[in-house]
């Protein structure tokens, strides 16, 4: 896809007229200059529709027919800034007009410097129109022609650094188009060095900008959105026009992180500002990126429409090979309702067309993905043939093209070579295909960021799965099943954490963040309007996002554990691998160093009967709920529980003979993890661990223990916390006591960091948009899970006495992340908390029960008990997650607790 961007044109300064022919003419010469001066600002600060305007007044106040050199010069100048401005604002070849009209003036100048460096901005102005419509090598040997004229000039009375820099700027950024990033850095950083010799701020953010394409095109990304960020700023203070352009450039940088919702929004800030300055081809280009977020969000009617609306805006401007970009993204949409069984258009022989006109004009990448959409419609409606013989004619793919594109690459053959029953070529490209995806997550920053990258292979894993369980007739299978699955879900858990760099820019936005949402929380109560400040955590939402995709580094991965590994790490515990790649579940049960594969039906209806026992768990939850509802919602929790065990453990199910009394880790996906595991008949009682992959759980239970404090934590209107407290503070006798006033974020951050046990009883929150910013309420506002994630030595086990926190958003391939799986994933080898809402008087009841369980003690201790006593108190006591099916046994429908990681 072409990634120019608009730097803003090159503009000549105004500089010493020659003497004019009279006063009056020289009058309007000077005020006619100072207007160009005036539109040169305001088109620098992206208002291409108001420059025009200014533009026109100052060429009205030259002498058309003058000789004056001077006249002649400031005319020049004129129509070499309206010829950009106008090319942004309409079709491109209004720009070019005025551009054959300033270059005749030009040389029918005297040879001259200053006619030099007037030749050096008519080419620099015709490569940047040209860059803008797509036609990336032509404006490289424009911009050749210019840089040489300008370097010439430069130092004398008609050199201008600021072209020069501008122009080393927009060529870099034609590199970047024709994907050279060595030569587009080189570009980007000569404009940097100028820009800080002649104090060009505006220039160096642009330049920075650059920096940003050009890491984004070698897929750091969390490199590029750290340069965009910087680049935001200064505009945000120099030319807040050109803040929207850098919401674009952000928005590609997140989509290739699979990031779809946050460059929506993103983009959907930009969009009502490029529309109002009327930036024709910033605004098709958010556009076309915007349909892009629509598809992976799976809107393809949004995708269709904003993609149809770019193209007719890149054909308005003559940008023939943006248009065809569009209609990619459009055609994109299209063969994705196909495949789905919904109405369209898209045909292979349309495809093919489209790949033609990309690939002469020479976008080879995006040619090869038109080529690729091709290949997919002719194996479903032409055959195996006619897509082999499409599939050989795919272009060969840039060593920088977007991971999307390898990872079709990857899916069309794998595709081909399962409708010809080659099942052994379609695991080795889905296997080549995953490896290459990992190596794009290694480079991922933040959690997120990590975690998205997933949805760009969820094809891909999601055939393999297929094909492996469908074929699967033997307990052989089944190992080989449970390998497929380690290798294809909840990858983000197997990320060594870094510590995080320390901003204090976003210590401020979080701190801004908790106030604001206390306050929200207390207007409420108040009944008084709050849709602004709603709006302000938006925005500071987006603001913690961005800044800590770059202070927040994951390390090398742990390499994925295979079934034997898995195996051996087991022991005497059973552990339960769910699967549902297509419309079947099944479960992989490794026990007694065995594995054995079980059909359970159709997914859809499980993961329905999963919703409703949710539904009805929170109805169950507030103590205060009159006995009628009580026992009306307990019947149609027990007759969902009762259901879904017989769905998994019933006739045709997992044997009771695979469980006896083991110790069992249950690995889940999609809305299974919303399930409390211990409250289903055949598992109360039963110690269970839940894990998001066996890797997962196999890191857990590997994670180093320590000797650290015991932190409990009491945040603000919880009616039993006090008794709770009380309770818990005899069962540790030496440790920090944080409540009250005492109980803020800070505090509380700073007890957690290598403590050894940390439990926390609070009103908590589960943001299912954005899981890390799911929190707990504590004195001075809600603790982030994006801030616990961040600790540098997490706790070893955390006990989260709050609703809903042991939930989790889950991403598209299977990558599941909320407030206790981010503590999972930073390091804590244990975390427990509630899938549901649950009861103050319930979560007091469970907790204190679960801790006197884990401590070995049914009553107060010794107070004179020393911390060594204390742990090897602990140490002999009843193992957490022993510890926890005991707890919720007595009420297991309104304790839905669950233990994650290893217990």
């Amino acid at each position: 896809m072409p990634r120019a961007r608009d730097r803003r044109a090159p503009q000549p300064r105004p500089g010493r007229l020659a003497a004019a022919n009279g006063d009056a003419i020289g009058a309007s010469v000077e005020a006619a200059a100072e207007l160009r001066h005036r539109a040169v600002e305001v088109a620098a600060g992206a208002r291409p529709a108001a420059a025009v305007k200014l533009l026109r007044r100052a060429l009205r106040m030259l002498p058309v027919d003058s000789k004056d050199l001077g006249a002649i010069t400031v005319r020049t100048r004129i129509l070499l800034s309206m010829a950009y401005v106008q090319a942004e604002t309409g079709p491109i070849t209004d720009g070019l007009v005025h551009l054959g009209t300033a270059r005749s003036l030009v040389n029918g100048m005297p040879d001259s410097p200053h006619k030099l460096a007037l030749l050096g901005v008519a080419n620099q102005q015709h490569a940047l129109i040209l860059l803008r419509a797509g036609h990336v090598h032509e404006a490289i040997e424009l911009f050749d022609e210019a840089i040489p004229l300008h370097e010439r000039t430069l130092g004398g009375p008609a050199g201008d650094p600021e072209n020069l820099a501008r122009a080393y700027m927009n060529r870099g950024l034609a590199y970047i188009s024709a994907s050279k990033p060595g030569p587009a850095e080189a570009d980007a950083r000569r404009c940097m060095a100028l820009s800080a010799e002649h104090g060009l701020s505006l220039l160096a953010a642009k330049a920075e900008g650059n920096l940003g394409e050009i890491a984004q095109l070698g897929g750091v990304i969390p490199d590029a959105l750290r340069y965009f960020e910087g680049a935001e700023r200064a505009f945000r203070e120099l030319a807040p026009g050109l803040v929207p352009r850098t919401k674009i450039d952000q928005a590609r940088s997140l989509l290739a992180a699979g990031l779809a919702d946050e460059a929506a929004r993103h983009l959907d800030e930009a969009l009502p500002e490029l529309r109002e300055h009327r930036i024709g081809q910033d605004l098709a280009e958010a556009e076309v990126a915007r349909a892009a977020a629509a598809l992976l969000q799976g809107d393809l009617t949004a995708a269709k429409q904003l993609a149809a609306s770019a193209r007719s805006h890149f054909l308005k401007r003559g940008s023939g090979p943006w248009a065809d970009v569009a209609a990619l993204t459009r055609l994109r949409a299209e063969v994705e309702a196909a495949l789905t069984g919904e109405t369209s258009n898209a045909t292979p022989a349309r495809a093919a067309a489209l790949a033609e006109k990309l690939f002469v004009a020479g976008l080879t990448d995006e040619a090869a993905m038109a080529t690729m959409l091709a290949v997919r419609l002719a194996l479903r409606r032409r055959g195996v043939e006619a897509a082999e013989e499409l599939l050989e004619q795919v272009p060969a793919l840039s060593k920088i093209a977007p991971i999307d594109h390898r990872m079709l690459l990857r899916l069309c053959r794998a595709e081909v070579a399962l409708a010809r029953g080659q099942s052994r070529r379609v695991l080795a490209q889905a296997k080549a295909g995953l490896t290459e995806l990992g190596a794009v997550r290694d480079r991922m920053g933040g959690l997120d960021l990590v975690c998205g990258t997933a949805v760009h292979g969820f094809e891909l894993a999601r055939l393999a799965v297929n094909l492996v369980l469908d074929s699967a007739r033997s307990d052989a299978d089944g190992r080989r099943l449970l390998d497929w699955q380690e290798r294809t879900r909840a990858q983000v858990y197997r990320y060594e954490p870094q510590p995080a760099i320390d901003d204090p820019e976003l210590a401020a936005a979080v701190t801004e963040l908790r106030t604001v949402t206390r306050t929200v929380q207390q207007y409420r109560l108040e009944r008084r309007p709050t849709a602004h400040l709603e709006r302000r955590i938006s925005a500071l939402q987006r603001e913690v996002s961005r800044l800590g995709w770059h202070t927040s580094h994951w390390g090398k991965p742990r390499p994925v554990c295979t079934s034997d590994e898995v195996i051996d790490r087991l022991g005497d515990r059973t552990m339960i691998s769910f699967a549902g790649p297509g419309e079947d579940f099944a479960a992989v049960v490794v026990s007694g160093g065995r594995t054995r594969l079980f059909r359970l039906g159709r997914q859809a209806e499980v993961l329905e009967i999963a919703r409703q026992l949710h539904a009805d768990l929170d109805a169950l939850a507030p103590d205060d709920l009159i006995a009628p509802l009580v026992n009306a919602v307990s019947q149609s929790a027990l007759s969902r529980i009762e259901a879904l065990d017989r769905r998994l453990f019933g006739d045709g199910g997992i044997p009771m003979s695979l469980l006896e009394d083991r110790e069992l880790v249950v690995v889940p996906f999609g809305g299974l993890y919303s399930v409390p595991w211990e409250s289903l008949p055949t598992l109360r009682g039963r110690a269970v661990s839940v894990a998001p992959s066996a890797t997962a759980w196999v890191s857990a239970a590997e994670a180093s223990t320590t000797q650290g404090r015991v932190v409990l934590v009491c945040g603000p209107d919880l009616p039993e916390a006090v008794s709770e407290l009380d309770q818990l503070a005899a069962v540790y006798p030496d440790a920090i006591v944080l409540d009250g006033e005492r109980a803020t974020s800070a505090a509380v951050l700073s007890a957690m960091d290598g403590a050894k046990l940390v439990h926390i009883a609070a009103h908590g929150t589960h943001e299912p948009a954005n899981a890390l910013f799911s929190r707990l309420e504590l004195a001075d506002g809600g603790l982030l899970a994006h801030e616990v994630a961040r600790l540098h030595r997490p706790p070893e086990h955390i006990v989260l006495a709050a609703c809903e926190l042991a939930l989790s958003h889950i991403r598209p391939g299977d990558e599941p992340l909320g407030f206790a799986g981010a503590m999972l994933a930073s390091g804590s080898r244990t975390v427990v908390a509630a899938v549901n809402r649950v009861g103050h008087r319930s979560a007091a009841l469970t907790m204190t029960d679960y801790h006197r369980r884990l401590a070995n003690t049914s009553s107060a201790i010794d107070l004179a008990e020393t911390m060594t006593d204390y742990h090897r108190r602990l140490a002999s006591g009843t193992r957490p997650a022993r510890a926890l099916a005991e707890a919720t046994a007595a009420d297991p429908l309104r304790r839905p607790f669950i233990l994650l990681g290893a217990g």
